[in-house]
């Protein structure tokens, strides 16, 4: 194989994996055409020179919208699913022995750091072995104009390169007039990049640049809209300051509605009752949340066939909003109501999928989950809801194969380590167990419900002042785990402390109240002499 220069320079995010894919392309459609066909996603994303040979599958509505209508920014996360696919895909087409050289790795854009990680990771080097140098010759200076960088800005945007977004976005906010709607755009965009990344000081200073810059009513309002989100959206929830959130929000809704436009009012307005709905939520008041979505669900009705991605997402939000308020059936209307506007988007599969777990509707469940796997690159968290889905079947080989999976695709998906370490833990594999527990406390130090599963197995093995601390540790930090309790009160009738079991499992039942908690406390009570007591939990245990 050739050496790659791995510059971004040369051709932007993907550098790397665009060279790879169209090295192996050819010879892959010779063999096999459905290898590239499963991975029509990736490889068009990464790829885009080779797009006419791999036809879309799969493909949203937002690519045949106008500009202002196409509102989604992928997660960051998108990239890692696209690494995944494109790891497959080489480490199935590539001919066994292969050496891939990449220079310039210093100046790889992050698509390609994050690409060579994957691959290093996931195909064995007797297969392909990757050498990188950070090295290499410069790349050609960029000389390209403020309009150009707009096409690859807006480009990068949808395909979810955020790094990239924001690196060319800094450069045509230069280039552009100040003030002008070509630098608004390229404002919004790098700004919404940077949230997006987890640089919420940058992108609140380039807010603030918006707002001194402009005079507009629409300007200001999205970036009031913007302010607030960094705020409501901060993954960190000791990080939100909801009350600033609020603030900006309601200003953001204040200018909107002086707006002349009437559609651009009814979109606009609409879209920030929405964003206040997330504030409403996070400040524990669906029911408040859920009247700002209808109203801005009437608002949308203004629109016409107009802004279908604002409409889908409303409806998604409302489901979302009825399934906790209980109101169930009305909530998968309008979860079905959001896939029938883009089939392709997979998150609405996930969400209308936990929705039929809950309700113990396990077939539907399973198809939601499976459906959002085939429109998506590898997505580790259909995996991990399908394994749930297998773990309440009693599935536990088919629920340890997708954990296991989860936890190849993204190595610090903690929840995957968790319900790993715990179902490893029921089937007495206690080495395995043990191993997923200290992965898991290694990415989350003091996390309880692997500092619950360690404790377990430590009173397995003998070790009762570890399990002890293990449990006290758990409790302290999280004093509403029932099975840190439930666990901690085994250890202590194992130790013969039977009065400080029957304690430590009445508050277990307390706040989960589960047959084997009941008749675990009834073997206490009744070593301690207290039948009647015992007797009742028994019949509890029946029950």
């Amino acid at each position: 194989m050739p050496v790659i220069d791995g510059h971004r320079g040369r051709h932007g995010p993907y550098t790397v994996g665009s060279a790879l894919v169209e090295h192996l392309l050819p010879i892959t459609l010779e063999r096999s055409r459905d290898l590239a066909a499963a991975h029509d996603i990736e490889i068009r994303a990464a790829a885009p020179g080779v797009r006419d040979r791999v036809p879309a599958r799969y493909e949203g509505i937002e690519p045949g919208l106008p500009e202002n209508e196409r509102i989604l920014v992928p997660a960051p996360r998108r990239t890692l699913r696209l690494a995944n696919g494109l790891a497959e895909f080489v480490r199935t087409a590539v001919p066994p022995g292969r050496v891939l050289a990449v220079c310039n790795v210093a100046e790889a854009d992050f698509t390609d750091v994050e690409l060579l990680d994957v691959l290093m990771r996931r195909i064995p080097p007797e297969i392909l072995r990757v050498v990188l140098y950070s090295d290499g010759p410069p790349a050609p200076p960029d000389d390209r104009d403020a309009g150009e960088l707009w096409q690859a800005v807006d480009h990068y945007v949808r395909e979810g390169f955020l790094h990239a977004v924001v690196e060319l976005g800094e450069r045509g906010l230069a280039l552009a007039e100040p003030g002008g709607d070509l630098w608004w755009r390229f404002a919004q965009r790098t700004a919404t990049a940077l949230g997006a990344l987890g640089r919420t000081r940058e992108a609140r200073e380039l807010w603030e640049r918006v707002r001194r810059t402009s005079r507009l009513p629409a300007v200001h309002a999205a970036a009031a809209y913007g302010t607030a989100m960094l705020d409501a959206r901060h993954p960190d929830p000791a990080q939100r300051d909801l009350g600033r959130a609020r603030g900006w929000i309601n200003q953001a809704i204040a200018i909107s509605t002086l707006l002349p436009d009437p559609l651009e009012r009814a979109f606009k307005l609409g879209f920030d009752r929405n964003g206040l709905a997330l504030v409403e939520l996070r400040q524990g008041r669906p029911a408040a949340a859920l009247a700002l979505v209808e109203s801005a669900l009437a608002l949308a009705r203004e629109l016409g066939e107009h802004h279908p991605v604002h409409r889908m997402v409303l409806l998604a939000n409302r489901a979302q909003l009825l399934g906790a308020l209980g109101h169930v059936k009305e909530a998968l209307e309008d979860y079905a109501a959001a896939i029938a506007i883009d089939p392709s988007f997979p998150d609405y599969y996930l969400d209308r999928g936990n929705l039929h777990l809950k309700l113990g509707l396990h077939e539907q469940a399973l198809a939601d989950y499976e459906q959002a796997m085939r429109v998506s690159p590898p997505l580790p968290e259909a995996y991990y809801n399908r394994a749930e889905l297998r773990i309440a079947r009693d599935e536990a080989d088919e629920a340890l194969a997708d954990l296991g999976y989860v936890i190849e695709l993204d190595p610090a998906y903690l929840d995957a380590y968790i319900n790993r370490a715990g179902l490893l833990a029921g089937l007495e594999r206690d080495a395995e167990a043990r191993a997923d527990a200290e992965a898991g406390l290694a990415l989350a130090p003091g996390n309880p419900h692997l500092l619950a599963v360690l404790g377990q197995l430590e009173t397995s093995a003998g070790r009762f002042d570890a399990a002890r601390a293990a449990f006290d540790q758990a409790i302290e930090t999280a004093p509403t785990l029932a099975a840190a309790w439930a666990n901690r009160g085994i250890l202590r009738y194992s130790t013969g402390d039977l009065e400080g079991a029957v304690s430590d499992l009445t508050q277990a039942i307390t706040l989960e109240p589960q047959p084997d908690l009941y008749a675990n406390r009834a073997i206490a009570l009744r070593a301690l002499g207290r039948v009647s007591e015992a007797l009742a939990d028994e019949r509890a245990a029946l029950l």
